[in-house]
């Protein structure tokens, strides 16, 4: 085993497994090779192909049990992962739970993820009913579980595989990660993150993820299966990582690469989680939290994606107002490829919710139409959550507040508003 400063060797386990669970009021109805037939033309035929065939192998059992017999899923957990009230009311009313359960190898593809969850995800579709991914603690009605299974060519979303839970302390935000363990990987972790990067960080934090898999997944691709994984105690990330794992690679612009420090930090508890820890690189002397906030920086370039909600006021209005002056003349420009080279345009605008507009950046890829605009969010909004990093957006051009031509460093043209918020007219967000 080669052991260097620049690789940190990760131990691989033997086999991995999934759980999913479909709660029921009664035992099913239609049999789980029926169910999993029924989605011909719902669901990718090489995944298809391979529920079939897991289904078929001892590698994947499918049992119906009294729910008594099965421990309680914690509600308070579930809650905290996404469950809602109608989600938690159908388990309570559940009498039996169908247990998919599923083993393989690690490596790519991680069929036995992907083939109970498209198996479970079957069985439910078939009353209506949910999903409860087990590893996740989350709930998953059978339309989102089968959206996140791969396509025709293999490409899924990080972001339905893997969550990014923080909380807070007295030295800043603590992020851990929540899914890297599907694959054979340990999570990530990184401290001290100050409280303003809940977002941004959060999206680094997937980003980093998905480099790190790719680079375990190469690790894994002999058919023999080996003891370690070299990965680089530099890890590198970048604006297209975070595209990737939000499922839009086309949809970001080019960004300086971040680097981060892999530390390995081993648990001390026999039944408690190593953690690989995310750290700024060595000769470093700042905080670590400046670094990570300096990371942001680059790699939104220059607009964190963090929510900003802002008040009417002599200062903003004319920000606006001077922005959509010169819309017209920006469309132009960007229409003519008139740009500096290495710069890209974003716009900002308005999205309705409950305690006034929400203001969300997204970069521009196409403006057909005076009228409306095609980017890509650089923000994950609070007031629809279609609007993730890196997804298709379209944006009329009656909502746009500002614009900003950025390079490397941060805004070059326009961002009036994003002036005025930094010069202090920026009220607390809403609690």
């Amino acid at each position: 085993m080669l052991i260097t400063d620049d690789f940190l060797p990760v131990p691989v386990p033997e086999s991995l497994n999934a759980t999913y669970l479909v709660p029921m009021a009664g035992l099913p109805k239609v049999g789980t090779k029926t169910a999993v037939r029924q989605l011909t033309g719902r669901l990718a035929e090489p995944v298809h192909d391979l529920a079939r065939q897991m289904l078929d192998s001892p590698l994947m059992s499918v049992d119906t049990r009294p729910i008594h017999e099965f421990p309680e899923l914690p509600p308070d957990l579930l809650t905290a992962f996404g469950a809602t009230e109608a989600q938690l009311s159908r388990l309570a009313a559940a009498t039996h739970l169908v247990v998919v359960q599923a083993e393989y190898r690690p490596g790519w593809p991680p069929a036995h993820e992907w083939a109970a969850r498209a198996v479970a995800a079957a069985v439910a579709d078939t009353t209506g009913g949910d999903v409860v991914d087990v590893f996740g603690l989350q709930f998953l009605d059978p339309t989102t579980a089968l959206r996140s299974l791969p396509d025709e060519q293999g490409r899924i979303r990080l972001v339905d595989w893997v969550l990014v839970p923080y909380s807070s302390d007295a030295d800043g935000l603590w992020f851990t990660t929540k899914g890297l363990r599907r694959f054979g990987l340990l999570e990530l972790q990184a401290q001290g993150v100050p409280d303003h990067l809940t977002r941004a960080w959060g999206a680094v934090m997937t980003g980093t993820a998905r480099r790190l898999l790719r680079v375990w997944t190469d690790g894994l691709a002999g058919e023999e299966l080996p003891a370690f994984v070299q990965l680089p105690v530099l890890a590198t990330v970048t604006g297209g990582d975070i595209a990737v794992a939000y499922g839009n690679p086309e949809q970001h612009g080019a960004t300086a690469p971040v680097l981060l420090r892999l530390e390995l930090d081993p648990a001390t508890d026999p039944e408690a989680d190593s953690f690989l820890t995310l750290r700024p690189p060595a000769g470093y002397s700042g905080p670590d939290g400046r670094y990570y906030a300096a990371a942001c920086g680059t790699l939104f370039t220059g607009i964190a994606p963090d929510v900003r909600y802002t008040r009417s006021g002599d200062a903003m209005s004319q920000a606006v107002a001077t922005a959509r002056a010169a819309l017209g003349e920006i469309r132009a420009r960007f229409l003519a490829g008139a740009l500096p080279p290495e710069t890209q345009l974003v716009v900002k605008y308005g999205l309705p919710g409950e305690d006034g507009p929400e203001y969300v950046w997204a970069g521009v890829t196409s403006w057909p139409t005076p009228e409306q605009i095609e980017g890509a969010s650089a923000s994950d909004a609070n007031t629809d959550p279609a609007v993730r990093i890196g997804s298709a957006v379209v944006v009329e051009a009656t909502d746009v507040v500002d614009w900003a031509v950025l390079d490397g460093t941060g805004v070059r043209e326009g961002g009036w508003t994003q002036a005025v918020l930094d010069a202090g007219e920026r009220p607390a967000p809403p609690v």
